[in-house]
């Protein structure tokens, strides 16, 4: 069976190595995406079940139709897995997180989470949730998304990027970019690196994502049988770091990534958005 994605999701060896798959094990990737990493988890042991969760209903869509081969064998769920307890109520042998955002939602304008391409100033993963990225930055006060920018993108012009956002009212993501890039000093270098760092700021809070990673991480593993995997890829150090942190203080697992796993330069070449990618694994006790 030939794949139908053009590019192979990150780390996609690793994830399955981990993983450990097993005919008659039950999986949960809780953020599927387009399907990526479970259409090679299946292609590597067909005879699992798998719990398809994301709140992206277009890219759950996709992953349907990516995966349509093993149909009968994966319940597809739209919901965000901040509520994962209600959404698997069985035990399960492993749960993948993969906490990055996917081409589909990075290439689509009319989603807002680039700059490279012009569009509203949305950011939502879940489009039913009314809470926009242009609501955020409208109701915050100046001090207030000067926190934002400082706490979840680690920008240290924050405030005179929040000033400039709040005096030009960007209502489109090349508004933004350029409110963002004419708050910097006039020789500034690297200023696309500060807007991409201000677009992860408002995209973690309009989403909660954070909060969202802390809430779920107990809950997994509380979900998995003895034995069981749980596999995260996080994208940037605020994940990485929530991720390291519940790992260390979490006494019913085993830390199987000493430390994290990172892609290779091979895949890096192929891939530039793998770069950033870290992988990290434990089992329950």
């Amino acid at each position: 069976m030939s794949t139908p994605f053009i590019h192979k999701p990150v780390m996609v060896a690793e994830v399955i190595h981990y993983l450990n798959p097993a005919p008659g094990k039950v999986f949960v990737d809780a953020t599927v995406g387009g399907g990526g990493h479970s259409y090679y988890l299946l292609q590597a042991e067909p005879n699992i079940r798998l719990y398809a969760i994301d709140c992206d209903s277009t890219s759950l869509q996709v992953a349907v139709r990516n995966l349509s081969a093993w149909r009968d064998r994966i319940n597809f769920i739209h919901a965000n897995f901040v509520s994962l307890h209600q959404l698997v109520t069985e035990p399960v042998d492993g749960i993948l997180f993969d906490l990055g955002l996917s081409s589909l939602q990075l290439e689509d304008p009319q989603r807002g989470f680039s700059f490279r391409h012009d569009g509203p100033l949305d950011m939502r993963f879940d489009t039913s949730v009314p809470f926009t990225a242009y609501n955020l930055i409208t109701q915050s006060s100046y001090w207030e998304l000067a926190q934002i920018i400082k706490q979840y993108g680690e920008e240290r012009y924050a405030h005179v990027i929040a000033k400039n956002i709040k005096q030009c009212r960007p209502e489109t993501t090349s508004e933004l970019y350029t409110a963002i890039i004419d708050a910097l000093p006039q020789n500034y270098r690297n200023k696309s690196k500060v807007a991409a760092r201000v677009f992860q700021a408002l995209r973690i809070k309009v989403n909660n994502e954070l909060s969202n990673l802390q809430s779920v991480l107990p809950v997994a593993v509380d979900m998995l049988k003895p034995g069981g995997r749980l596999v995260i890829l996080s994208y940037h150090s605020l994940e990485d770091r929530i991720v390291k942190r519940f790992f260390k203080s979490c006494n019913s697992i085993k830390i199987l990534t000493t430390k994290p796993i990172v892609p290779s330069a091979t895949e890096i070449a192929d891939n530039p958005r793998a770069r950033s990618a870290k992988l990290r694994a434990a089992e329950k006790l």
